[in-house]
């Protein structure tokens, strides 16, 4: 009887160590699998997304022209982030600076896709967009899923981040906020860009 029972915890503990081995392994596929946040010196992930007029806009395209600085808001159906109206007019402000750097600025705007154009309209209405601003839709989040940027919790939609991709689709200036407020100023975007 003793035999039996060293024998069956022997084999409870085996299977146990198994059990957990797999799941660890089950785990570690799904963060594999998962899309990460871009960091510095990682090539950008290539998009075209609808500007609010409809036009198809790409990253490849834009970098023709220039360095992209990617500004990836909150859209928040139901109101206007405060954080991102503060950071989109500094930016804005600094306009004529990004333009002598040769900078296209694009700005991201996600949320579900209904009602998403109007919510975006309605985020720069009144606001004299620069020639070289963009902003950009991403309806029922496909962009920020595949930059790993999607904040999914309850009343949020996106980690507020900024890059600055240069000519070869390399970032070379990253900062993701895992909060609301910590955004990229005009001036450390600028320094990027140099």
């Amino acid at each position: 009887m003793n035999r039996l029972r060293r024998f069956t915890t022997r084999g409870i503990n085996l299977f146990s160590i198994i059990a957990v081995l797999l799941l660890m392994a089950a785990a570690g596929n799904a963060r594999a699998n998962a899309a990460q946040e871009p960091v510095l010196g990682d090539k950008a992930i290539p998009f075209t997304l609808n500007a609010l007029d409809g036009e198809k806009v790409s990253l490849t395209t834009l970098l023709r022209k220039g360095p992209v600085v990617l500004v990836v808001l909150r859209g928040y159906p139901g109101y206007q982030c405060p954080f991102c109206t503060a950071q989109v007019g500094s930016l804005m402000g600094a306009a004529d600076q990004f333009a002598a750097k040769k900078a296209q600025v694009v700005l991201v705007y996600p949320g579900p896709a209904d009602g998403l154009k109007q919510h975006a309209g309605e985020f720069v209405q009144g606001k004299t967009i620069p020639a070289n601003f963009r902003l950009l839709l991403d309806p029922d989040f496909a962009f920020l899923n595949q930059y790993g940027l999607r904040w999914d919790a309850p009343n949020e939609t996106s980690h507020p981040s900024t890059f600055v991709i240069d000519q070869k689709g390399k970032i070379i200036f990253a900062k993701i906020s895992h909060e609301h407020g910590d955004r990229a100023t005009p001036e450390e975007i600028l320094k990027a860009l140099n």
